[in-house]
């Protein structure tokens, strides 16, 4: 097992390094002077050298990458080319509405998907089956500000129950954040119950048909013993691969979300900072992104070791 998560982890380091130097060129060579962004168009030639100096664009690329890696390595993300502003605690400030929300949204998509996604396959082409496929279908084809304006057009405008937006950190007011998350928590989680439970009945649909499932009911073990400890075991794999991939996704920031709710996350910190060519702020939230994706792409290899041995080896 530890062999196992040494060879994934040493796997990441070249995904990784690949991604910063790809990073690092892609805004280089891009079309745009930050020297000019900062200095204004008013700026005289000798003032946009001065800040191109400064910050060491004037370099060759090796030695501005070098010089950007060892500022890595110390935490430093650079400064923004905007607000002045730490990188770094700009990003700190935005991370925790984005992780907030994505881990509620998580926890109930999964709640609600994977017992949907069980009864879908158990119950094959019944009722049941076509009521969970129709609603997979109608939440990957709505439009997630769609379904985001229609939960506050009933439970905000019509019926008064929550607010209609903004966000409070649980740490001020616990109560205040949970009124405040739901709508976008629900919006968000319409897609991916959608996402799951389909997911979840494909890997079921598979397995209910195995040996070891008509074995285990030939012994008499209950349904629900069957469906939940033998066959969802076993059609895990492909399960854990959406729930990860689909935790990641909101953690990089649902960005039409966060704008129809006012959340000040981290996606709405990327669209900002594209549309001013922030540069510092897009290089960091880019590499940040990735290696989020990185990290729980490792994760799921390592939860897939754990459900079924024979990945290990």
């Amino acid at each position: 097992m530890i062999g196992y998560i040494f060879r994934r982890v040493l796997a990441v380091i070249p995904v990784i390094t690949i991604v910063a130097v790809f990073v690092f060129l892609l805004l280089r060579l891009t079309p745009g002077d930050p020297a000019a962004i900062i200095a204004g168009d008013a700026a005289t030639p000798a003032q946009l050298e001065k800040i191109r100096t400064s910050l060491g664009l004037n370099d060759p690329l090796p030695v501005q990458f070098a010089t950007w890696v060892g500022h890595l390595f110390q935490g430093d993300l650079g400064i923004s080319l905007i607000s002045n502003t730490s990188v770094s605690s700009m990003i700190a400030d935005r991370i925790w509405p984005t992780i907030n929300i994505a881990i509620m949204t998580i926890i109930l998509s999964v709640v609600l998907a994977v017992p949907m996604g069980v009864l879908a396959a158990w119950r094959h082409r019944t009722w049941a089956d076509y009521a969970v496929m129709s609603f997979s279908v109608l939440g990957f084809s709505v439009p997630v500000f769609v379904i985001g304006y229609i939960f506050i057009q009933v439970f905000s405008i019509e019926l008064r129950w929550l607010p209609v937006q903004g966000y409070t950190a649980p740490s001020q007011d616990f109560g205040k954040f949970l009124s405040k998350a739901i709508l976008p928590c629900l919006t968000l989680a319409t897609i991916y119950v959608a996402l799951i439970a389909r997911m979840t009945r494909a890997s079921m649909l598979e397995v209910l048909g195995e040996d070891f499932v008509r074995t285990a009911r030939a012994k008499g073990v209950s349904e629900t013993v069957v469906l939940f400890r033998h066959a969802l075991q076993n059609a895990a794999v492909p399960i854990l691969t959406i729930i990860g991939t689909g935790f990641a996704l909101l953690i990089s920031g649902v960005v039409v979300t966060e704008s129809v709710f006012n959340i000040p996350g981290i996606g709405r910190l990327t669209v900002d900072a594209i549309l001013a060519r922030d540069y510092p702020v897009i290089q960091a939230m880019i590499l940040l992104t990735s290696a989020l994706y990185v990290f729980i792409n490792l994760l799921i290899d390592v939860s897939y070791s754990l459900i079924d041995p024979r990945i290990r080896y």
